[in-house]
């Protein structure tokens, strides 16, 4: 805080120091340096600056984190006043130091006749931008539910008023294969349909990197950044790639401060949010929490049955509502993985000619994907057991070694070490206070039977069946 040894000016010197440290070099140079500290009366700094937009620009991009070192060096109660030229000039460019690095030399480029294209055609003279964006992936094709609303809506507002809203850059994150990147393909043909005159961009993070590589390997960084900054625009797809790629970094730094500035739109994903972002740089991180960050979840129940009608009409398949229950029910996965289940049960039932029924579904998916089953345990096989020999659950676990009872134990045994987790001593103990070694004897017994004796072969698969069955 301000102290008698210090006038606001020499302390206006140490906010500067701190706002270089989290600024780059041009938009230090441009918002900032030309600043003049006029007067501070122990609550108020005023502070001169060159024209209107520069108030517009502090106030809107830049008071995160300059309110922290205002309080910090000025006192809490500190509150700003810009005093604004009535005549302002533009202010003029500044340019950059000979020794600085090829990313940090550039100024904003006008003449964007001769800009490389990263995506230009071989063969092609004119430059042309491709959008990049999958024609499937629209917001009628993207299934909205309570697992994704808040994206979807902040998607939708941004594609109305791109560069012009509380969320930019947009930052969309959740786990693998649920949506993200449908969800902002969507947004940008929203826009290019609202707004045709616009540039639109969407880019993975590998690719951008490897365009990277090859500006710098050709020495091309500037037109590389240059190019980027045409965009109005920029969906960048798995932003968590850039985890210690320090020159992408500095060029992505410079790409994002000059959008923004400009006024443009960022859009990003994630596997995670900004906060879990690993070896990125600090200065970067602070921007991604900028606009809104907007989780996407695993669909819930409703919107899994929304998912598989979509799909089932999309393939043409007459799906009944057994089966979409039944689907809905079973599958724990994510969207790519319900929709991907969904197409190999109806490629199945095309080839083999069947209905698509429950008990297909059952067959084909286990292979296909993961199915909901409840843990088997000891007790369960024991009660499944006794209810289809007929025997009570006293009898069974009597000192009774008749051989009706001794049979079901062995059964039950033999199933418990197939289908359950549980060391021989445990199985033992469960079923009659027995030893690992006659569990071990039991599970031979049954197995020699199940080759000899066909119909015991038969009544321990009809058990079998009904204990997977849960």
């Amino acid at each position: 805080m301000l102290n008698n040894s210090q006038t606001y000016s020499d302390m206006w010197k140490h906010c500067l120091d701190r706002i270089k440290a989290q600024t780059s070099e041009e938009e230090f140079r441009k918002w900032f340096q030309p600043i003049v500290p006029l007067e501070f009366d122990g609550t108020t700094l005023r502070l001169r600056v060159p024209n209107e937009s520069y108030v517009r620009q502090i106030e809107k991009n830049y008071i995160p984190f300059l309110k922290p070192i205002i309080s910090q060096l000025y006192g809490q109660q500190t509150r700003l006043h810009y005093a604004v030229p009535r005549a302002a000039a533009q202010p003029v460019p500044v340019a950059s130091d000979a020794d600085t690095t090829a990313i940090a030399q550039f100024n904003t480029q006008t003449n964007t006749a001769n800009i490389k294209n990263p995506f230009v055609i071989p063969g092609l003279k004119k430059i042309v931008i491709d959008p990049q964006l999958n024609p499937n992936l629209t917001f009628a094709t993207f299934i909205e539910g309570e697992c994704n609303r808040l994206a979807r809506s902040a998607g939708m507002s941004v594609a109305v008023n791109p560069g012009n809203n509380p969320f930019n850059p947009l930052y969309i994150y959740g786990d693998s294969g649920l949506g993200k990147t449908h969800i902002v393909q969507s947004i940008g043909h929203e826009v290019r349909e609202r707004h045709p005159e616009l540039q639109v961009l969407y880019v993975s993070m590998n690719k951008f990197q490897a365009q990277f590589q090859t500006a710098y390997k050709n020495g091309e960084i500037p037109d590389f950044i240059h190019f980027y900054q045409m965009i109005d625009v920029l969906i960048i797809d798995d932003i968590q790639e850039l985890t210690g790629k320090t020159g992408t970094q500095n060029a992505f730094f410079n790409i994002f401060n000059h959008l923004q500035l400009a006024g443009k739109q960022l859009i990003l994903t994630s596997d995670k949010p900004p906060v879990e972002l690993k070896d990125i740089e600090q200065r970067l991180l602070t921007r991604f929490k900028w606009g809104l960050s907007a989780q996407l979840n695993t669909p819930d129940y409703d919107t899994k049955l929304k998912i598989i009608r979509a799909k089932a009409q999309k393939l043409g398949a007459q799906i009944s509502d057994d089966v979409v229950t039944y689907l809905a029910d079973n599958i724990s996965a994510n969207v790519r993985e319900i929709e991907g289940a969904l197409s190999s049960l109806v490629a199945n039932a095309s080839f083999l000619g069947r209905k698509i029924t429950t008990s297909l579904a059952k067959e084909i998916l286990k292979v296909y994907v993961k199915i909901n089953q409840k843990e088997i345990t000891i007790d369960h096989i024991i009660e499944v057991v006794c209810q289809y020999l007929n025997l009570d659950f006293e009898r069974f676990n009597s000192t009774e070694r008749t051989r009706e009872i001794a049979q079901a134990r062995q059964i039950a045994m033999y199933l418990a070490k197939q289908h359950t987790k549980a060391p021989l001593t445990t199985i033992g103990a469960a079923i009659g206070g027995r030893n690992h070694a006659t569990v071990l004897h039991s599970c031979k017994a049954v197995s020699n039977l199940l080759e000899t004796d066909k119909a015991f072969r038969r009544q321990v698969e009809e058990i079998e069946k009904r204990v997977l069955a849960q």
